[in-house]
């Protein structure tokens, strides 16, 4: 058995980004959210797009309010109104001014804005009471960015703040990765689907519809391919098709050491290089990861193959452990692969045999700024989906420990939002 963080290392050293070329294509702004960007992103704008006010107030020239008091106050004349979206009408000369508002375009002869709070008007009249800061309240054209620039680096995936970015920028076709296709089938003649009757020694297939909820969620393509009966030349041709079909092949199920379980004999007949066969945790032991290289280089990039346990907990388990930052990788997403993890205070003494890595699951609360992790009631069972339906972290206690105190802290793998207690 490998060390979870071998695997990882592993899995992840195995995983090539899609390519820039081959598995981009261009889409529409606002088809674009959560897609990740295959090439730079380049505005064609300067930001901001020319001077203009942050405050509202009045546009001066700074030599004629330098000195200006409550004591020795300055009067000028106003000559304009600038609202936002409007363009300036006149040039401000000594003693003059323009109102002006949040977001208006800075006149030319004035480069300083005196909020209105410290001002008093009449008529056509304004008499400054404080000397404000040279330049104060004014955003210089270009001081965010500069256009012809790089405004969003490739690998950068597009959620609401780039959108927003992208759209003042007038970026409005980007070159985007393409998804990533990932074929799921479920393995085993003792599966049917949620639609048919149970009969008994039947188990319903939910690791199908799971893992395209994941698989979707990732941002990924999935390709649901069904049950496959434990029948060695059926499997092949559906393993077969899988491979020839997409660039992650999921399976659940078939990958332990049973005598219907053909997997590992199927991936070796179709030239699989096996890179791991089983990883030191609980749940999640049976874990199969293999490669297939393409007969010629240049046509694809090598398929990676993933053989989750059957258990549903355990496939769960095994996806946000290692499938998800594995398809985070080939997305072409810049970084951060991993899994989220964050610090809780355990609400109650947790356990463990100390042999392998385990992973306890439960509810994440967030109290006063300050994680707390209450473990699941009732069986912790790999089987069991019905207190597995109600978590969003999976407590870590290490290889070698045995325990962790209520009260004490434990590391968390976050999948779902914490409670806001």
């Amino acid at each position: 058995m490998l060390p979870v963080s071998q695997a990882e290392a592993t899995i992840l050293d195995l995983v090539k980004p899609l390519d820039k070329q081959r598995d981009a294509e261009f889409v529409s702004l606002l088809i674009a959210i959560e897609r990740i960007l295959a090439a730079p992103a380049i505005g064609h704008l300067d930001f901001p797009h020319w001077d203009n006010s942050a405050m509202d107030g009045y546009a001066v020239r700074y030599e004629d309010v330098q000195y200006a008091s409550s004591q020795q106050p300055v009067v000028l004349e106003i000559v304009d109104e600038i609202p936002a979206g409007r363009s300036p009408q006149q040039l401000i000369k000594a003693g003059q001014a323009a109102r002006i508002f949040t977001g208006a375009v800075m006149p030319e002869g004035a480069d300083t804005v005196v909020m209105q709070e410290q001002t008093q008007r009449e008529g056509d009249r304004v008499t400054i009471l404080t000397a404000p800061q040279p330049q104060a309240f004014v955003r210089h054209q270009a001081s965010y960015y500069q256009a012809g620039k790089t405004l969003l680096a490739p690998g950068t995936m597009l959620r609401a703040a780039q959108i927003a970015v992208l759209a003042a920028a007038q970026c409005n076709q980007l070159k985007v990765y393409r998804r990533p296709r990932v074929a799921i089938i479920s393995t085993g003649d003792e599966l049917v689907h949620p639609e048919t009757p149970l009969e008994i020694g039947q188990l319903v297939d939910s690791n199908q519809y799971a893992l395209t909820a994941l698989v979707t969620q990732t941002g990924a393509e999935p390709i649901p391919m069904g049950i496959v009966p434990d029948r060695p030349l059926v499997l092949q041709k559906a393993f077969s098709k899988a491979i020839a079909t997409a660039d992650v092949v999921l399976s659940s199920g078939g990958v332990s050491v049973g005598d219907y379980d053909y997997v590992e004999e199927i991936l070796t007949a179709l030239g699989a290089e096996m890179h791991v066969r089983a990883v030191a945790m609980k749940p999640g032991k049976p874990l199969t990861v293999a490669k297939f290289s393409p007969a010629h280089a240049t046509e694809r990039k090598p398929v990676l193959y993933f053989g989750l346990p059957g258990n549903p907990v355990s496939a769960l388990v095994c996806f946000w452990r290692f499938v998800q930052p594995a398809l985070r990788k080939l997305s072409g997403l810049a970084d951060n692969w991993g899994p989220v993890y964050v610090k809780a205070r355990s609400r109650q003494d947790l356990s463990s045999d100390g042999k392998r890595e385990t992973y306890i699951w439960g509810q994440l609360h967030l109290i006063d700024g300050y994680f707390e992790f209450q473990p699941a009631s009732g069986s912790l069972n790999s089987g069991n989906l019905i207190n597995f339906a109600q978590a969003n972290g999976l407590a870590i206690i290490p290889v070698g420990q045995t325990a962790v105190a209520s009260g004490d802290e434990v590391r968390v793998l976050q999948f779902g939002f914490p409670i806001m207690s």
